[in-house]
């Protein structure tokens, strides 16, 4: 029988690129999106594509509603992918632009990890996949909003995993560095809306760094960078693989960080992360 798999951010990046490599892998792909736009744009790709905003409990609730109709009412996978970034020094950002924040990054991860458990438990099987980040486990600068959420993901993604364990529902973590998608360029309405970084203690450090990087043209790949292709590899294995592991890093940095994590000293961390 064909493997089914909701996947929410669709609309480009690494959700998109996940969508387009698992239906051709062969999975029956639920590509949802925020915006219906972005939806109507999926289906003519080919993709089945509706609604899911994460911050809207009735459209988390109708998109698994739907899948389930398609189905018969049985979903095999779950992979929690949309977020977004806040650029900006902790001591700058609003505690609302937090709480928004924190609403659909983790929050909506939350409620719809919960309405499809229930289903899995039902069919005894399903994997619930939830995208992290290097920015889980290690911090940096300008990218506090981000990297609380992240971190809050992957303490909650670890708690669900230990209580999961005597089911066949298995939770695992994708933990990607650098990688080829819209969330700087996306990032920026947030930045403008929230950030009085002229008002700033840290005004300099914003014109010298934060500005150029935020608005520059991009004219290539970052570092180490990999295009969103390289999650989706990842994604796969965690899908199909008999005994998946409870995290997949992600590009070079993402396995540095990860060791470094473990055996440098914090401050020792903090000046290599200072570099960066």
């Amino acid at each position: 029988m064909q493997k089914s798999i909701l996947i929410t951010g669709c609309s480009s990046g690494i959700g998109h690129d996940a969508a387009l490599g698992l239906q051709q892998a062969g999975w029956r792909v639920f590509a949802t999106c925020r915006a219906e736009t972005d939806c109507e744009r999926l289906r003519g790709e080919g993709l089945e594509s509706f609604r899911l905003d994460y911050t809207d409990e009735a459209s988390m609730a109708a998109a698994l509603a739907e899948a389930l109709a398609r189905t018969g009412g049985t979903l095999d996978a779950l992979f929690n992918n949309g977020a977004y970034g806040i650029p900006g020094a902790v001591e700058d950002l609003p505690t609302q632009a937090l709480r928004e924040i924190f609403e659909t990054n983790l929050f909506g991860y939350h409620e719809l990890t919960r309405r499809v458990v229930p289903v899995m438990r039902a069919q005894g099987h399903g994997r619930i996949v939830n995208c992290s980040s290097v920015l889980g486990f290690v911090g940096m600068r300008w990218r506090g909003a981000y990297v609380a959420t992240k971190y809050a993901l992957e303490g909650l993604t670890d708690v669900l995993r230990l209580e999961m364990a005597d089911t066949q529902v298995k939770v695992i973590l994708i933990e990607p560095g650098p990688i080829t998608s819209l969330i700087r360029e996306n990032s920026i309405a947030h930045f403008e809306r929230w950030i009085d970084w002229r008002a700033s203690p840290h005004a300099d450090r914003y014109r010298a760094s934060l500005l150029r990087r935020l608005y520059r043209e991009k004219a290539k790949p970052d570092a180490f960078e990999l295009p969103a292709s390289a999650v989706t590899a990842k994604l796969q294995t965690a899908l199909e693989s008999p005994r998946p592991r409870p995290r997949y890093f992600v590009t070079v940095p993402t396995h540095v960080m990860g060791i470094a994590r473990r055996l440098m000293p914090s401050r020792a961390l903090d000046w290599l992360l200072g570099k960066a």
